[in-house]
């Protein structure tokens, strides 16, 4: 059986460099995937790479810009990198048109579900419901520990792949989910509402996950193991296009 090509997004850091981290490099090679980072090129370049890559998986990083589902910049708004968005998008369309695996962490879950006609909380402290009590969604901890509690459903991918139906994970982020893209549902919580995972109803594999899993290899985190595990397995398989 051929190895399964993996292309990894990339973070922008200032005006000159591309990075990824090294557990994304770790995460993909561990489940005996080959990785490609892939630069934040055009729309027609992100289109060939899908033709050539078995997987994409969508990476974490910095804010993502609001004029993507028609939104002005709140207040809280971070950093953004327009370049990475646009890359991104269109690289994760060519994969759902081809219906090509594609696993998506923290950003990589917004970026997936704004793709593909969703959008999101560009703060979910600021603009959730004042009476909701919110959990620290960015944790003051090592990157490697499992922070707060999620909910899976049952009858998920998400929960068949990784065999569980509850469970522990990191937390890094101040964006999330809001309203799901269609075609789309969401497939785990954590205690305070807040979305943890999505995954696509008309693919046979798109998951997208709030936390980081490839951090929580370092700690042997079985569902992180498996989850990774379950994705490179999956880009073995002919795709149904």
């Amino acid at each position: 059986m051929s190895i399964a090509r993996i292309g990894i997004s990339s973070s922008v850091q200032g005006e000159e460099r591309l990075s990824t981290s090294l557990d994304n490099i770790s995460a993909v090679t561990q489940a005996e995937g080959l990785p490609f980072v892939l630069p934040n090129v055009g729309v027609s370049q992100a289109c060939a790479y899908a033709e050539q890559l078995d997987g994409l998986y969508v990476t974490g990083g910095g804010d993502i810009d609001p004029n993507l589902f028609d939104e002005d910049p709140h207040p809280k708004l971070g950093e953004i990198t327009p370049e990475r968005d646009r890359f991104e998008i269109a690289i994760i369309r060519a994969f759902l048109q081809r219906n090509k695996p594609i696993l998506a962490v923290c950003r990589g879950v917004q970026i997936l579900n704004i793709a593909a006609g969703g959008d999101m909380y560009q703060d979910i402290y600021a603009q959730s419901e004042e009476e909701k009590q919110m959990l620290q969604h960015m944790q003051r901890a090592p990157r490697n520990h499992r922070s707060h509690a999620i909910l899976l459903t049952p009858s998920s991918k998400l929960a068949e792949l990784t065999g569980v139906t509850d469970g522990y994970v990191n937390s890094f982020h101040h964006q999330a989910v809001r309203e799901l893209a269609p075609g789309f549902e969401a497939t785990a919580w954590a205690s305070d509402g807040t979305i943890e995972a999505i995954e696509s109803m008309d693919h046979a594999f798109v998951v997208g996950v709030q936390w980081h899993p490839e951090n929580l290899l370092q700690a042997k985190d079985g569902m992180a193991k498996r989850l990774f595990l379950s994705f490179v397995q999956a880009c073995r398989k002919p795709n149904v296009g």
